[in-house]
């Protein structure tokens, strides 16, 4: 059977074509759509990549502060290469507070209780100060000879004692504790306020006969001096009821147990009990929220890389993190963390 012709221009025709067209604007709107979104993908943000030199203050060369400075910077010349990290040694907790408040650093790294111990007392610029995140916590490390008959801070009375530099956060827990040992820094004992670049050799020595340290697990520097002198580290947990009851200076310490493979070589599998103090990343409100933003991200997502090299950098968790009490967020810290919550 022969089908009629149909008529060019006929109704049947034109519906024809019309359908074809529709089709060929969708599939060229998906095309489009499909483009754009590669497009949105590959190219960089519209938002600038912080830029700038920012300053982080560290610590005594050879403290666990320093090390995790050097591999912030690291980690960060990656994230935002845009961003020069520059870092400044200090005695500790005490002096970062104080470079922080006069602007000679844009972030540090110190203790809670010396944070707490500056709004306290009112220091200058102290409403300025916030933080990126909580890190790790320091522990008090009592370290004498091992064959030293001093089992308690108490017994310390009359002996020489290294206690940290002046403006350190050692110093500063030092100080508390001998009291709570009943002790007085100034007539019981001879003190030497120098740090932990200086106590091991001069303990190994025997120009020391204890120090007090306060830092991550494990100290590298006590690591070093367990390999080639005898050494003991003696229990603070008897001072805890003591620490208690002189809140609200004490608050931030809590009672901690060194577990036994902190130094296995001097702990002979043995855990000490002692007492610890968190950490806070610390800057102000002139850090740029940008900025702010990028160094938590940074911290945060090198926890495992700089865990490898500072053990103590592996309790740092993003569940944990936001707890900066004494101190609130910064806004661009927090910025972050609300970007990445679950």
């Amino acid at each position: 059977m022969v089908r009629p012709e149909v008529p060019y221009g006929s109704g049947a025709v034109r519906g024809a074509r019309a359908l074809v067209r529709r089709r060929a604007v969708r599939a060229a709107g998906a095309v489009a759509v499909v483009l754009g979104l590669l497009l949105w993908w590959l190219l960089p943000s519209s938002d600038p990549a912080p830029s700038g030199n920012v300053t982080f203050a560290t610590g005594v060369p050879t403290g666990v502060y320093a090390r995790y400075g050097t591999l912030l910077q690291q980690r960060l010349g990656r994230d935002a290469p845009d961003l020069d990290l520059g870092l400044r040694a200090s005695e500790g907790s005490v002096e970062n507070i104080e470079m922080l408040v006069s602007g000679k650093a844009d972030f540090t790294i110190a203790q809670s209780d010396a944070v707490a111990d500056y709004l306290d007392s009112g220091g200058e610029g102290a409403e300025r100060l916030s933080a990126c995140a909580r890190l790790y916590d320091d522990y008090v490390q009592l370290v004498v000879p091992a064959d030293s008959p001093v089992r308690s801070a108490r017994d310390l009375r009359g002996l020489r004692v290294g206690t940290g530099e002046a403006r350190s956060g050692v110093n500063l827990v030092a100080g508390r504790l001998l009291r709570a040992a009943g002790l007085d820094r100034e007539r019981d004992l001879r003190e030497e306020a120098i740090g932990i670049d200086r106590m091991p050799s001069l303990l190994a020595k025997g120009e020391l006969d204890a120090f007090l340290w306060t830092g991550g697990l494990p100290t590298s520097a006590i690591e070093q001096l367990a390999r080639h002198t005898r050494i003991r580290l003696v229990q603070l947990g008897d001072l805890v009821p003591r620490l208690q009851r002189m809140e609200p200076e004490t608050r931030y310490y809590r009672p901690a147990v060194m577990p036994a493979d902190a130094y296995p070589d001097v702990q002979q599998g043995e855990p000490v009990d002692t007492v610890a103090v968190s950490n806070l990343l610390v800057t102000t409100d002139r850090t740029d929220p940008e900025v702010a933003e990028a160094v938590t991200r940074s911290l945060i997502n090198s926890r495992d890389q700089i865990g490898n090299e500072v053990h103590a950098a592996q309790k740092v968790d993003l569940r944990t993190a936001i707890y900066t009490d004494p101190l609130p967020l910064h806004t661009g810290a927090e910025r972050y963390y609300r970007a990445v919550k679950p």
